[in-house]
């Protein structure tokens, strides 16, 4: 039966998300665990996975479209499975007594009758589940992977007066530790997980009501009843700007001490805050309970007000001591939204597929360089030929290739695609992101038709001018980062490739030959293969190869 997904809420306080990256598309089948999208919230960017299998049917965001939290965001069923009654009746229990309306024109007056006695026999059920005024709070959902969380902190303590928009505890996720505050006003009348312990998402946290209600048993028989709902919608419309300065003195305070030996209260968040922006605490004037400086005080603090307010006291206190100027930067912080362009959407999308899809894994071999660079020299010395280690490279892995054909594979579902060809892309980076031409039929290029190739393909890539059969049909892809003095590092698959070979610096350090210890020349190459197809001794055994060619390169001659 198909089944509304809908707009998550992914961080304590998320009011609405921008789908920045659909990794499905309408008609692609879904497996409970799988990313169905990039959703950017108010505080990140975050996966979100499908907690149902099916087909993805229906798709209501697009990329880039901002909605709010609980807008229908996909439909996923069955295959052909008609969704279109789903986004038709939405709207809750008006649509069957629209559809009963016609059958009783005849009898308005029992129509009349019925339609009366569904609100009240609803609104007796739910003023029954909790006495009036209580709010049971659950574990919260802060990530899109949290199944459960852990109360690091309470804030408040059961008899204290809480405020919507106080924070209530700290919470921590799978991910982080987040602050999360109360949509509810009242008195915390229980605390159902004490600090430390864990419990899974929906446990009763804690509840919330008129100071005195009694409450025994409420917490053991709650299954997130009649006033779920309420609760959940309170929480949705529960306003932002309340949030800033709604903290009370409580357990999870920290001290600190003034010059004078006084004691200053201060909020764990509000101490943070304090450290990134080195501020000091005494400076600060906390407008919390008991002077209890809060989140908002280290916000509007002001570094002139501090000194003037100062200002008497350091008169008194200049013949004993003289304080050293503390510089504290201001600014302004200023940020910059930038349109993602289709080749960086493009860029996200392959690579978010391919490391979500290939079963990856990386071999790292080092290679002598030392006759490489020899055979080099003396290749640059012929008239009008110039060669690059990177085509040295791209050479070497064509012949590689030949010998382990294995490595040359597209994996499908049902069969694995043996590419009888072989035609190296090379990854090239441009000012919009990554592109990848490719040199067709490499295997039977010599080493200046390579440096030829590449050259003029890497030029139409800066200057925009690829046509898209330059950039389509690799077998195989080689990426170079040695000329940014990056020694080694490890490459995405280049899907539908098996295999990529990320290639690092030459540096210079001391090796061992034949027993004595010289100066030599070294490389590093990476060898990222889909496990698919490419065994872990396949992948060393084409590296052993590869390393023949370079150490060697009279024998890619022959």
């Amino acid at each position: 039966m198909a089944k509304i997904i809908t707009m998550p809420r992914l961080s304590d306080t998320m009011t609405e998300g921008t789908v920045a990256t659909w990794l499905k598309k309408v008609g692609d089948k879904v497996n409970e665990g799988d990313i169905l999208a990039e959703i950017e919230t108010d505080k990140a960017t975050m996966e979100f996975e499908a907690f149902d299998a099916g087909t993805l049917l229906y798709i209501g965001i697009q990329e880039g479209d901002t909605a709010p939290v609980d807008s229908v965001l996909a439909i996923i069923g069955k295959e052909g499975e008609d969704y279109k009654p789903l986004l038709e009746g939405k709207g809750g229990e008006e649509t069957p007594a629209k559809e009963e309306a016609p059958k009783q024109q005849d009898k308005p007056e029992a129509k009349e009758e019925k339609t009366e006695e569904k609100p009240v026999e609803e609104k007796k059920s739910a003023s029954a589940s909790l006495p009036e005024g209580v709010k049971v709070v659950t574990m919260p959902r802060l990530s899109d992977t949290m199944t459960e969380g852990t109360v690091a902190t309470w804030l408040k303590k059961v008899g204290d007066k809480v405020n919507e928009g106080d924070i209530l505890a700290e919470i921590e996720t799978d991910k982080a530790t987040m602050e999360f505050e109360s949509f509810n006003e009242g008195t915390l009348l229980y605390i159902g997980i004490q600090e430390g312990e864990s419990a899974p998402v929906d446990s009763v946290l804690a509840i919330i009501g008129p100071e005195g209600t009694d409450v025994s048993g409420i917490a053991e028989n709650y299954k997130g009843g009649a006033d779920a709902p309420a609760a959940e919608s309170k929480e949705e419309a529960a306003p932002q700007a309340k949030e800033e300065n709604k903290e009370e003195t409580s357990k999870g305070d920290e001290t600190t001490e003034t010059a004078d030996g006084g004691r200053v209260f201060v909020s764990p968040l509000a101490r943070k805050m304090a450290e990134e922006k080195g501020i000091k605490l005494s400076q600060v004037k906390g407008t919390g309970e008991n002077g209890r400086i809060v989140k908002k005080d280290i916000e509007d603090f002001k570094p002139a007000a501090a000194a003037q307010a100062q200002a008497p006291a350091a008169k008194e206190a200049a013949p004993a001591a003289k304080a050293a100027p503390v510089y504290t930067p201001v600014g302004e912080v200023k940020t910059e939204e930038v349109k993602n362009n289709q080749m960086r959407k493009t860029i996200a999308r392959r690579l978010a597929e391919s490391k979500f899809t290939a079963p990856e894994y990386s071999l790292t071999i080092e290679l002598d360089m030392d006759a490489a660079i020899a055979s080099r020299n003396v290749i640059n010395g012929l008239p009008d030929t110039k060669v690059s280690f990177n085509d040295m490279v791209i050479k070497a892995s064509a012949m590689a290739l030949r010998k382990h054909p294995q490595v040359n594979t597209v994996w499908k579902d049902d069969v694995t695609v043996y590419n009888k060809h072989i035609s190296i892309g090379v990854a090239v980076a441009v000012e919009d992101g990554l592109v990848v031409p490719v040199l067709k039929f490499t295997d039977q290029m010599s080493l200046s038709q390579i440096g030829t190739g590449v050259k003029d393909l890497a030029g139409k890539a800066r200057s925009k001018k690829l046509s898209p059969a330059e950039m389509d049909g690799s077998t195989f892809t080689v990426s170079n980062l040695g000329m940014f003095g990056i020694q080694e590092f490890t490459s995405i698959i280049n899907q539908p490739n098996s295999a990529i070979l990320s290639v690092g610096a030459i540096v210079q350090k001391p090796v061992v030959k034949n027993g004595q210890i010289v100066v030599g020349n070294t490389m590093t190459v990476t060898l990222t293969c889909d496990h698919r197809t490419i065994d872990g001794a396949t992948g060393a055994q084409f590296l052993q190869t590869l390393k023949q060619y370079i150490e060697n390169p009279v024998t890619m001659l022959a």
